[in-house]
């Protein structure tokens, strides 16, 4: 049997953008304080914030197409602008992945309930 589709939950889905942004600043002073070892994980953190802060407050969340689009869109874009970077090209390639998981997810309409920090 298959399992009725869930509708979309724009409410949800700012709450996760929001949940995600906070955890991503966190993890970001946390790799910073582990020094030089650790500038992947603060570029994979900025990443995540910069995607989430391009998202939650725009209007593209209240519709699961429009949200797809701009998604569409941001994956599409040639450059993101960012400073303090340790790795300009790394961290674009992190903005990419992790809109990209943001586009599955929105396609499936799951995964924006789990708003624990660690995921």
């Amino acid at each position: 049997m298959t399992e009725p589709r869930k509708s979309w939950d724009a409410a949800l889905v700012r709450t996760w953008l929001e949940r995600r942004y906070e955890a991503s600043r966190l993890d970001q002073a946390a790799a910073d304080r582990r020094g030089y070892d650790a500038r992947d994980d603060f570029d994979k953190a900025a990443a995540e914030e910069w995607a989430c802060r391009a998202l939650k407050h725009a209007d593209c969340t209240n519709e699961q197409a429009t949200f797809a689009a701009r998604l569409k869109e941001l994956i599409g874009q040639d450059d993101y602008a960012a400073t303090g970077m340790n790795d300009d090209i790394r961290f674009e390639r992190h903005v990419r992945t992790y809109l990209r998981k943001l586009a599955k997810m929105t396609k499936a309409n799951e995964g924006f309930d789990k708003t624990l920090r660690y995921q």
